[in-house]
């Protein structure tokens, strides 16, 4: 099969879908690789990187995409990409396609078949694909955090650790999966006064064993986010439903009680975002107010630190890339988790979440596999 790995086009997403190890790998297995000129740059990985290891380097992207089996992404195609699609074509990447319905019709009528990253499911019910740049982003969140709480940055001039007799700066944690356990540990280590809230009571004792006294846990309800919100000097909004959207933990009013010059990070932005008050923004242009709050939500932030976001993605991705490679769209009727990432294929969604928030018919994964 021949996989091609384009440069994104999305704005300010500097990441690689594939490294020179994942090649070196797929041609092992005897598959062909096409790599756009100039796609590894941003996170250092030189064209000659690639050529090395026995990439074909092209600067004809519409022939990139025209000749390809099988196109590996990082980002959901930009609508320019989606007019590149065609039918018998695999598609793997990230697609959140939740709160995109644009996206998903597009997707829809290119006739591809489209593998989400964040929806493969590994035997263990985790979410293999979605972990590594949940954990950056998670990092990165609370670094982020720590400068929005600077004065200069219109914040409340808060040092996150505090000093010695200055308390540390009060950071709410919503949701402890990856994101919120990444998001923490980052936290604690810069000595902030850290509160995690989730539904689930076996992840939070999993937590308190980890941190001990360090972190307060909390049950998740209502009361609970109205009472921690009001104690918080920055919030991280870090739940997630896999392939849903976000559910919207904190209202418009609900913001009010934050203190004035508080921050708010919301990673599920991808997703929806977790806040009534979230929108997406960019790195170059990555915070706006919403009332007394500043608000950061942007929507590829692990592109911030790309060096270390490609491999840690590619890491988790290439196993999972050479069995789809292999396989091919027929692979996936015997291939469960790689199915379990099918969101869209042949004009068909296939995903339930998806199908329920576009109201969509809904087609499941084995069922449209077998249909001709």
């Amino acid at each position: 099969m021949l996989i091609a790995v384009p440069t994104e086009i999305k704005p300010e997403e500097y990441r690689v879908a594939v490294t020179p190890a994942g090649v070196r790998e797929l041609l092992a297995d005897g598959h062909q690789v096409v790599v756009q000129a100039g796609a590894g740059r941003a996170s250092d990985i030189s064209d000659e990187d690639y050529r090395r290891v026995g990439a074909r380097l092209t600067d004809d992207v519409e022939a990139l995409w025209r000749e390809a089996g099988l196109i590996c992404k990082v980002k959901e195609p930009q609508p320019v990409e989606i007019g590149r699609l065609r039918e018998g074509q695999l598609l793997f990447a990230y697609l959140h396609l939740a709160p995109d319905e644009a996206l998903t019709r597009g997707l829809l009528a290119s006739g591809a078949s489209c593998v989400a990253y964040e929806t493969v499911t590994d035997d263990r019910g985790r979410l293999p694909l979605l972990a590594p740049m949940s954990a950056v982003a998670g990092r990165l969140s609370a670094q982020v955090g720590a400068r929005l709480l600077e004065g200069i940055h219109g914040g409340r001039g808060l040092l996150m650790g505090g000093v010695p007799g200055v308390p540390a700066a009060r950071v709410l944690v919503l949701g402890a999966g990856v994101v919120g356990s990444n998001a923490i540990r980052v936290a604690l280590g810069m000595g902030a006064d850290v509160t995690v809230l989730d539904v689930d009571l076996d992840t939070l004792a999993h937590l308190d064993a980890r941190f001990g006294a360090a972190l307060t846990t909390r049950h998740s309800s209502r009361l609970a986010v109205e009472e921690s919100l009001s104690r918080a000097d920055l919030v991280i909004g870090a739940a997630l439903v896999p392939g849903a959207r976000t559910p919207q933990l904190v209202s418009r009013a609900q913001l009010d009680l934050l203190p004035d010059g508080a921050a708010v990070v919301d990673v599920a932005i991808d997703q929806g975002g977790c806040f009534e008050t979230s929108h997406p923004t960019t790195h170059r242009d990555s915070t706006y107010w919403a009332g007394h709050v500043l608000h950061c939500c942007v929507a590829n932030m692990p592109s911030a630190v790309a060096a270390t976001a490609t491999r840690a993605l590619a890491n988790a991705t290439q196993p999972y890339l050479v069995r789809l490679a292999n396989g091919g769209i027929d692979g996936l009727l015997t291939d469960h988790s790689l199915r379990t990432g099918l969101n869209v294929h042949r004009g068909m969604v296939t995903n339930a979440a998806v199908a329920e928030t576009h109201g969509l018919e809904h087609v499941r994964a084995d069922e449209a596999l077998l249909e001709e």
